[in-house]
């Protein structure tokens, strides 16, 4: 399972398949600091136990049902200051290679992809080793809820549970590789704006008027865009706007 992609250039050349490990992104990093990683090497397993998302909390993924994988890149083209173009264009890859089964399927921002009303089917989380020279390595995680359909966290659904199909594994997950590959050389070749606004054309609530909180506070506002920072550009009822870092909004579903 999980043999040697030949349908791509440089990602997925060097597999690493584990039955079961506590988390492809611990696994991944550890291969960069031993130098047993290469750009395009992959990490995938049956079984994560202990996968982790944004903001400390759990990815729970239940064995041989799931696509839970890490990615190893080298993405030294960008500046560290243009970290969320990465975040963005493996948003896009995916939203792309799975809208064929899945529509609806859109972006939230920063690092999920969600079918409204239905639930969030995709996490990513990307943690990155700085050197002095710069950007060194970006080990990109990804947890897919395809054919599980029970024990699914509250806010949470699948592939399977929205079409009522069995998805093959390892036929979505080249699928996934090769369209984060050829996104990955646009962007390097192309620069950050295709990749923005091909975000935008994805994000969900995108100038739409939602329910968010702040400070524990709520509010009504609409989404603008992003930021070439990352950040999410609101507008408020009277007109004011503003750019909300990661940890600083919640959506009200």
């Amino acid at each position: 399972m999980y043999k040697i992609l030949a349908n791509t250039i440089f990602l997925g050349k060097d597999i690493h398949f584990l039955p079961e490990c506590h988390s492809t992104n611990d696994r991944a990093l550890e291969l960069v600091k031993n130098r047993q990683a290469i750009e395009g090497s992959i990490i995938v397993t049956a079984h994560q136990t202990k996968g982790k998302g944004q903001r400390g909390n759990v990815w729970y993924s239940r064995k041989d049902e799931n696509l839970t994988f890490s990615m190893v890149l080298r993405p030294k083209f960008l500046d560290i200051s243009e970290q969320f173009f990465l975040n963005m264009m493996i948003s896009n890859a995916i939203q792309e290679a799975l809208s064929e089964y899945l529509p609806e399927l859109k972006v939230k921002w920063p690092n999920d992809l969600l079918v409204p009303d239905e639930g969030k089917l995709c996490g990513i989380l990307i943690e990155n080793v700085v050197s002095q020279e710069g950007w060194d390595y970006a080990v990109v995680g990804i947890g897919i809820n395809v054919n599980q359909t029970e024990e699914l966290m509250p806010t949470g659904t699948s592939m399977k549970a929205i079409t009522g199909f069995n998805f093959d594994l390892e036929e979505l997950f080249k699928l996934i590789i090769t369209q984060i590959e050829q996104g990955y050389i646009r962007l390097k070749k192309s620069g950050p704006e295709k990749t923005l606004n091909q975000y935008h054309q994805h994000l969900f609530g995108f100038q739409q008027w939602r329910n968010f909180e702040t400070g524990g506070e709520a509010f009504e506002g609409k989404i603008l865009g992003v930021s070439l920072d990352g950040k999410l550009k609101v507008e408020f009822r009277d007109g004011d706007e503003t750019l909300f870092d990661l940890k600083e909004l919640r959506f009200l579903m």
